[in-house]
């Protein structure tokens, strides 16, 4: 804040000093001097005034706080942005689709949530109802077998980790997360999601956002307006005491 303080205040300091100082000197050094603060204050508070129009209204100044005022145009840019060059079908549909793009998808999460317990009772069910029921009936029946249970899910997870992250299943679910992201559904899904997210900004949330941004930037208009204020200025006294 102090930096974008100085920067709007400094030039015109500078302007006043230079216009206070030419009434210590004759003509027609008065005259240069005088034209060289008069317009480089003119150049400062200009661009000056202009910057603070873009973010507040100023009574009396139509077009100032062109931000809030053009608040709806705002949000309604931002979709059209982000729908035309970041989500628009054509880009999902390539980034998904090309060799050189494809994602490492991390499915590790997943597979840890899964039921191994779940997949061995299943196992062990359709052994018991297979040929080989009978059999371990005489051994114990499924008792028989939970000492398999352990390495079971050991090997199981291990198993559905290596296959995860082999090259070829990435590419299946590659394929059909591409199929789902190029599908109307989840663009109508996006859109739906934006639309969500702006409408909760406020025209003032925007222009602080946009101040936040920028006006640290826009500082330097304020400085070189005073600078070819006072260059412009400069010439015309010049001129103007010549003739």
């Amino acid at each position: 804040m102090n930096v974008i303080l100085n920067k709007n205040i400094a030039p015109n300091l500078v302007a006043l000093l230079i216009i206070a100082l030419s009434f210590a000197f004759p003509d027609p050094v008065r005259a240069v001097l005088l034209s060289t603060g008069l317009f480089a204050l003119s150049g400062a508070l200009t661009n000056w005034l202009a910057v603070h129009m873009l973010f507040e209204r100023v009574p009396g100044l139509y077009g100032s706080g062109v931000i809030v005022l053009h608040f709806e145009q705002f949000k309604a840019g931002i979709l059209r942005m982000v729908h035309e060059h970041l989500f628009n079908q054509e880009k999902v549909e390539k980034v998904f689709s090309d060799p050189d793009s494809e994602m490492t998808i991390d499915l590790q999460p997943i597979i840890a949530g899964v039921d191994l317990d779940l997949a061995y009772d299943q196992l062990v069910e359709t052994v018991m109802e297979s040929s080989f029921g009978s059999m371990l009936g005489m051994l114990g029946g499924e008792s028989a077998l939970d000492g398999m249970r352990e390495p079971f899910k050991r090997r199981m997870g291990k198993y559905l980790e290596d296959a995860a992250a082999s090259p070829r299943f990435q590419k299946i679910v590659n394929k059909q997360i591409a199929n789902v992201t190029s599908s109307e559904q989840f663009m109508h899904r996006l859109d739906a999601i934006l639309r969500a997210r702006l409408d909760e900004l406020t025209p003032e949330m925007v222009r602080d956002i946009m101040q936040q941004m920028i006006k640290k930037h826009l500082g330097w208009l304020v400085v070189w307006g005073g600078v070819f204020g006072g260059l412009i200025g400069l010439v015309a006294g010049v001129v103007s005491a010549a003739f």
